[in-house]
């Protein structure tokens, strides 16, 4: 397992990092244990979770994976090998049961939920505190094109570090982070730290994998440049790059099977550009998510790559990630496919 500076805070984290939003639907407490055990075996030191977790979410399930996170934690008794991440929710009105469903990124929101995410993970700390998404109106969660919205009233980027800042003055955070961000809002950020407004955020957790390289565009510079690299997650495009669906197959308690709601990667656009990355992967004698999950891995921009599972098999397959290097004949056929594919699923 190769390990990486978290930006500039000092903490190291494991390549890949493990994912947990499927525990409290998908998964049981026991399968998450199971999960965590294995990766944490296999040398992950680094686990990401939210306080709205699982997903899909619903008030029956809300904090319930940080409540698995926690009790693992606790009967494992190894919080200080593991560096936990978790996120406050964003605003938005499809989460009535957070907070009377007035969340915002303001004081009185994020106090709130850093106490209750520390006693669902009963811990005292949480290593990375990351905004889920921007209280702004920007674009996000698959859409490219930017659309201002003349009525936005968003909290102030500089109320939100100060408060970030207080809960790392005060032990409960230790470093902090964006997620589903911006150039523009990743910039406005750091400026903001450099002006000694707040904590410098250390990474920016967005979507990136071989069906959606936007990343690249804009913010790929920001995060070399100023240290506040990408924490990747649908690495494999929700199983999509698998190559299990193509084809209009749904297999058996796979994820877009139960909930085909959510099938951002898989669309008319992505089915040419999956067969033939799954080909690639395939002519090279890996396997398709391998290959996937390593190209990930392998980018300079790119602090780690999120994985999540359903099952222990799925897991070692995307820890083996890890360990696989892309020869330049595989690197060069998915530029290929890239240019004639390029941007299939944003």
């Amino acid at each position: 397992m190769d390990y990486r500076p978290l930006g500039r805070s000092g903490i190291e984290v494991s390549a890949i990092c493990l994912g947990t939003m499927t525990w409290g639907t998908q998964n049981t407490e026991q399968e998450g244990f199971a999960q965590m055990d294995l990766a944490r075996e296999r040398g992950v030191t680094f686990f990401d979770a939210a306080e709205m977790y699982p997903v899909p979410p619903s008030a029956e399930t809300y904090g319930r994976t940080e409540e698995i996170v926690g009790n693992w934690l606790q009967s494992r008794a190894c919080r200080d090998e593991i560096v936990v991440a978790t996120k406050v929710t964003g605003p938005g009105s499809r989460f009535p049961y957070i907070r009377d469903g007035a969340c915002r990124l303001d004081r009185k929101n994020i106090e709130a939920a850093i106490d209750t995410s520390l006693q669902r993970l009963k811990t005292d700390y949480v290593d990375l505190y990351q905004l889920h998404w921007p209280d702004r109106s920007t674009n996000i969660f698959g859409q490219l094109g930017y659309h201002p919205d003349p009525d936005d009233q968003s909290v102030p980027l500089a109320e939100t570090l100060a408060v970030l800042d207080d809960l790392v003055k005060a032990g409960k955070v230790r470093t902090v982070g964006l997620s589903n961000e911006t150039p523009w809002g990743t910039m406005s950020f750091l400026k903001l730290a450099e002006l000694g407004k707040g904590p410098r955020m250390v990474s920016v957790q967005n979507p990136y994998s071989l069906l959606n390289r936007s990343f690249e565009v804009g913010q790929a510079e920001v995060a070399i440049r100023e240290d506040c690299r990408l924490l990747a997650y649908a690495p494999i495009a929700a199983g999509v790059l698998s190559g299990k669906y193509l084809d209009g197959a749904q297999p058996a308690g796979a994820r877009l099977t139960l909930y085909p709601q959510n099938s951002r990667y898989r669309t008319a656009t992505s089915e040419p550009a999956v067969r033939k990355y799954v080909d690639l992967a395939r002519r090279h004698d890996l396997r398709p998510e391998v290959m996937a999950n390593a190209f990930v891995v392998s980018r300079p921009f790119a602090t780690a790559s999120i994985v999540g599972a359903t099952s222990l098999e799925q897991l070692e397959i995307q820890l083996s990630a890890a360990e696989v290097q892309l020869s330049q004949e595989v690197l060069e056929g998915i530029e290929a496919i890239h240019a004639e594919h390029t941007i299939p699923c944003p």
